[in-house]
């Protein structure tokens, strides 16, 4: 269903209470995303990587067109036909965000564990952070500059003493390229929805719906495929309800109110989730180098969120 207006598809401009909820909003979206590294790892174990992110986000899809198609009749008149002049940008979107990112990652995720992936991730912030200086003419304070250093020392402490890279170039590459896929994704977006041209939820359909294309053609290339368990149905259902449909749309929604590089370094959060979850899934251990780096990326991130109102001489 299309939110009520002055609400999900308000403009960028939002008050301070509103702001605190979209952070909320982006947190929770994290949240969901660290848990489905998890599900992706116990999956792999049965399924091909490019085979199982294609039967995921497909599904998503769905979900979301069937919501979609629905809501149109209520407002045929809406949206207009903004779909002409923004056709490349979609097309570019949908590739960068789902077939490069998602799919990327999930490949990468079958070459290296699931912290060296994370880690690797974390560059994310300095590809979105060049790429809309120069594409969307954002620039961030020294705070935040300070805050994204931060960041990064802190998910590089992190993972000091669990980084492998002996033998694992290949997945190392693959998942640079997911990250770089996500940051174009994340700015491509953040400027469609300040020109406010569809709905949070048209955009994060058409822009999947793309993107499930591509991931298809690559797993039909490499021609592997395996039966689904029905565990793994219940797996793939949930992740592509709550962790994709459900979490793209939000993060969607999330990238009209914040700038993309605010929004990347909340993601560094996903650092502390993930080694939570390990520890409690995936009997992964915690040492005290790895509590520190945590730190720093909570300082960081931190960092990055506060603004000081030269107006008002106060923190907002």
């Amino acid at each position: 269903m299309r939110p009520a207006e002055g609400q999900m598809d308000s403009g960028p401009a939002v008050s301070r209470h509103s702001k605190g909820m979209t952070y909320a909003v982006a947190v929770l979206v994290t949240i969901l995303w660290s848990s489905s590294y998890v599900f992706i790892k116990l999956g792999l174990e049965e399924v091909p990587p490019l085979y199982f992110a294609a039967v995921r986000y497909a599904l998503a899809f769905a979900i979301l067109a069937l919501i979609d198609l629905f809501s149109r009749k209520s407002r045929r008149t809406a949206d207009g036909n903004p779909l002409k002049p923004h056709s490349w940008a979609l097309l570019i979107a949908g590739i960068a965000g789902y077939t490069v990112a998602q799919g990327f990652q999930y490949v990468g995720l079958f070459f290296l564990p699931a912290v060296t992936t994370s880690f690797l991730l974390n560059f994310t912030p300095i590809f979105v952070l060049l790429i809309a200086v120069v594409a969307l003419n954002e620039r961030p304070s020294g705070l935040q500059v300070l805050g994204l250093a931060i960041a990064l020392a802190g998910a590089f402490l992190f993972f000091y003493e669990r980084i492998s890279w002996q033998g694992e170039w290949l997945g190392v590459i693959v998942v640079l390229a997911s990250g770089l896929g996500w940051a174009a994704y994340m700015v491509i977006v953040r400027r469609l929805q300040k020109a406010n041209v569809l709905s949070s939820l048209r955009l994060t359909t058409l822009t999947m719906g793309v993107g499930v294309v591509g991931m298809v053609i690559l797993s039909a290339a490499t021609g592997e495929y395996a039966p689904l368990t029905p565990s793994l149905v219940l797996v793939v259902v949930w992740l592509a309800t709550v962790n994709t449909a459900l979490a793209f749309f939000l993060w969607n929604w999330v990238l009209k109110a914040l700038p993309s590089y605010e929004l990347t370094v909340i993601q560094n959060l996903m650092l502390i989730e993930i080694a939570i979850l390990a520890f409690l899934f995936l009997q992964e251990t915690i040492t005290a180098l790895m509590v520190a780096g945590m730190a720093l990326v909570l300082c960081g991130v931190l960092a990055v969120q506060v603004r000081f109102n030269r107006t008002r001489g106060s923190i907002v």
